[in-house]
């Protein structure tokens, strides 16, 4: 996750609440290995038939799902670990009937929850229990400011109307609320235009994820964005953060963004370097996150599910994440692990982790390749900076621009 508007202006709304202060120089130590940001996808059902649905959700839900009992375990184990963010997704959280049974767990711990939804189940009343029971966020997907886009993109219509009724109700509820919005190549200008209905909806953050090829995304691969507009889009969205206030922009599966925007903001070796050191503390799949299925399988993140860290029915979530699990252990040292003709030879490979592993996995045929959609010249921009364009910068090199 590459935090645009804290980067920008030094300044967050909804992570900053969650994590502190944070920005150039003050990594944040929001999460660690062993205590991640779980992202909980705690049912397949689904009112909507997403075309980018990352875990191919279904109109019913499967019978294999977690019961109440083995989920209220799963929670209580989330706690014990000291984790400090849970995201319930689904596909549509809301649809689980016993969601409130397992937030309950959580009710008066350090383990907060959030939830990540299509919005179209959020009435006033949905949006009052959501806040008595302490969600201290709420992440609603809005594709695009045309309605009838969204519904196309969602699969349903009327998925538009019914997503921004439930984001204004949990705004009117007082629960921080922000836009989730996919970027693809046809709706990169009408994903920007979305800060605008971000601030008329009174939303205080927006994530863009770049499309991935995971899921029902992997017959999407004709939708990624060119680099064109993905450069296009980094600078637009640089020049947004400076003037918005109140909205914090976020970009999702697309790393290298990171070490591009750190480039147009530094002015000199160090700022580039405290940069950086920034970004080297958000974390990745598997390194600072997990993700938990409904059907109990452990993923390093909900964008990597051909690989299963281990099931919370055979095993608790403590000894899945051991640091000696041999499926765990390649996401923690991912830059060790690429062999891409590109991100293999990257100084930045530690800070970025390759981008993303689905995109190389299905685009090139090896889930360690390169990600076809970073355009940075890693060499001219070492070169720049009066660093080595061969050796990987590390955790000692960044400790000297780590203030506090």
């Amino acid at each position: 996750m590459i935090p645009v508007t804290v980067m920008v202006t030094g300044k967050g709304t909804v992570s900053t609440r969650l994590k502190g202060h944070y920005g150039r120089g003050r990594p944040s130590r929001f999460t660690d290995v062993l205590r991640p940001v779980v992202f909980w996808n705690i049912t397949y059902q689904c009112n909507l038939r997403c075309a980018h649905c990352y875990i191919r959700a279904l109109a019913e839900r499967r019978p294999d799902e977690l019961t109440t009992s083995e989920a209220v375990r799963v929670a209580k184990e989330i706690v014990e670990m000291g984790s400090p963010l849970v995201i319930f997704s689904g596909g549509e959280p809301l649809l689980r009937r016993d969601l409130f049974d397992i937030a309950e767990v959580l009710r008066g711990t350090r383990t907060r929850p959030a939830l990540s939804t299509n919005g179209t189940l959020i009435d006033e009343e949905m949006a009052d229990r959501l806040k008595r029971y302490g969600f201290v966020y709420i992440g609603v997907s809005l594709d695009s400011t045309r309605p009838e886009w969204h519904d196309k993109f969602r699969g349903v219509k009327g998925a538009f109307e019914a997503a921004v009724k439930g984001i204004r109700a949990s705004v009117e509820a007082g629960l921080p609320t922000g836009i989730r919005t996919t970027v693809t190549k046809d709706n990169v200008e009408d994903a920007l235009k979305m800060l605008d209905l971000a601030e008329e909806l009174g939303v205080q953050r927006i994530s863009y994820y770049v499309l991935d090829t995971v899921g029902r995304g992997v017959g999407l691969r004709d939708y990624l964005p060119t680099h064109e507009q993905l450069r296009y889009f980094a600078d637009r969205l640089i020049k947004e953060a400076e003037r918005r206030e109140g909205i914090e922009i976020e970009i999702v599966r697309a790393n290298f963004l990171g070490i591009y925007i750190a480039d147009k903001l530094a002015s000199n070796k160090e700022e580039f370097m405290e940069y950086l050191a920034m970004l080297q503390g958000q974390g990745d799949c598997g390194r600072k996150t997990v993700s938990i299925y409904p059907a109990g399988d452990v993923h390093p993140c909900q964008f990597i599910d051909w690989v299963t860290l281990g099931n919370v029915r055979e095993q608790s979530l403590r000894e899945i994440l051991n640091l000696e699990n041999p499926k765990l252990k390649p996401y923690l040292e991912v830059w060790k692990m690429l062999r891409g003709e590109r991100c293999s030879r990257c100084p930045f490979r530690y800070i970025c982790g390759g981008g993303s592993r689905s995109r190389a996995r299905i685009l090139t045929g090896d889930e360690w390749g390169d990600d076809p959609l970073c355009f940075i010249n890693p060499v001219k921009l070492a070169e720049k900076y009066g660093l080595s364009p061969e050796k990987p910068i590390l955790p000692e090199d960044l400790k000297p621009y780590i203030r506090g």
